[in-house]
Formats: C-alpha cells, sequence, structure tokens
C-alpha cells in the first residue's frame, strides 16, 4: 500500500513539473510583412518585383534593411522579418519604404511592422 502511494505521488510530480516545463515556454508568433499587389481593376498581380527598404529617417529609427522578393500566384510577397527585429535589440517596431515593379509600372508605399505580427499591405499598380 505504501509502494502505491509513493508511486502516485512520484507520478503526480513529474506530471506537475512537466505540465510547468511545458506552460512556461512562451510560443512567439513569426514577425512577417506581407504586401498584396493589385491593379487598378482588383486584380492581384503574379511576378511583382516588391523592394521593401529601411525608413531610416523614421521615429524611433528603422535599422538598416533592404529586400526584395516576387508576387506568388496569390498575389502576394511575404518578407520573414524575425531576423531583422532579432538584430534590431530592443526595438518592437519598424517603418519600411515599399517600391513595386512590374513591367514599366511603378508604385510606392510604406508600411508599419511590429514584432510577432504579420503586417499587412496592399499596393496598386497605376493603369
Amino acid at each position: 500500500m505504501m509502494k502505491k502511494g509513493l508511486s502516485m505521488s512520484v507520478l503526480s510530480v513529474m506530471g506537475l513539473l512537466v505540465f510547468l516545463t511545458l506552460s512556461g515556454c512562451e510560443s512567439k508568433d513569426p514577425s512577417v510583412l506581407k504586401i498584396f499587389v493589385r491593379s487598378m481593376n482588383n486584380e492581384l498581380i503574379t511576378g511583382a518585383q516588391v523592394i521593401v527598404i529601411g525608413d531610416l529617417s523614421s521615429n524611433p529609427p528603422t535599422n538598416p534593411y533592404v529586400d526584395t522578393v516576387l508576387t506568388n500566384e496569390s498575389g502576394f510577397a511575404a518578407f520573414n522579418m524575425d531576423e531583422y527585429f532579432k538584430d534590431a535589440g530592443e526595438e518592437t517596431v519598424g517603418f519600411f519604404n515599399i517600391i513595386v515593379k512590374y513591367d514599366p509600372k511603378t508604385v510606392e508605399g510604406h508600411v508599419k511592422c511590429r514584432e510577432h505580427i504579420t503586417a499587412v499591405e496592399t499596393l496598386y499598380l497605376p493603369n
């Protein structure tokens, strides 16, 4: 009877330790910047070049950053910003200029991105 009580106590303590360990691990969402590109007719554009540039004159200042991605078959370019925020230290917000190029058309925009959040912006190409 004492062995059964002791083994139940050990199992209870182990279960509690596993629960505390798993609940103490904070799951962090990825930092993603998603740029949709559409025509003036609201059609999604595949193969547009999207350039994201850190806005060095923003307040708070954004660290230098430049990346280029083509829009996919769903009409958006996705930028993984985890590395940017890892290098940004305690800053959890960044401001970025966007340039979209498609054929002879170009459009510019601006977006604010936060750590562990997916920021979404849509730019419309001129006719």
